[in-house]
């Protein structure tokens, strides 16, 4: 039997890749309750993507955050109690949505997270790769992403 027959699926870059995603998510958690951000990472990943794409609505947010509609509600409503997003209502393809704005207090907000993280990540996170190999690694997970894309059913 030949060495590729025998490889377990935790030998697969598939698992790599999935292991290393579950234990930056289990990382963020504990540098936000660290750093008393007053955001969870979902709330956060959701107006740093509000930012990026003004006037998105609910369910492109969702999409791009890949969390279900539902969930992507709770996240919305707690970032408008806390003054973050305003929701406008618009019309597309002849139907009323609302979309998200971030406000100025949220800008705020997010450039203060940001600049925490940031701090954080480079203080705290050692790591013996060099600018040009993360950004190759990074270009790389952006490929490989497109492509399992492509394959997925995304039915949000």
């Amino acid at each position: 039997m030949t060495e590729e027959l025998r490889k377990h699926y935790t030998d697969t870059i598939y698992y790599d890749i999935e292991l290393t995603a579950r234990v930056m998510k289990l990382l963020g958690v504990q540098i936000f309750d660290r750093l008393a951000l007053g955001l969870s990472p979902e709330e956060h990943a959701a107006l740093d993507t509000i930012f990026c794409h003004p006037g998105i609505c609910q369910r492109d947010l969702a999409k791009l955050i890949l969390k279900d509609r539902a969930n992507t509600g709770r996240i919305l409503n707690s970032l408008e109690e806390k003054k973050f997003i305003t929701r406008v209502v618009d019309i597309k393809n002849n139907r009323l949505i609302k979309k998200m704005i971030i406000t100025d207090e949220g800008n705020k907000k997010l450039s203060e997270t940001n600049q925490k993280i940031k701090s954080y990540l480079q203080n705290n996170v050692s790591c013996d790769f060099s600018q040009e190999e993360i950004d190759k690694l990074q270009e790389a997970l952006r490929i490989f992403r497109k492509h399992l894309e492509e394959l997925v059913n995304m039915n949000i």
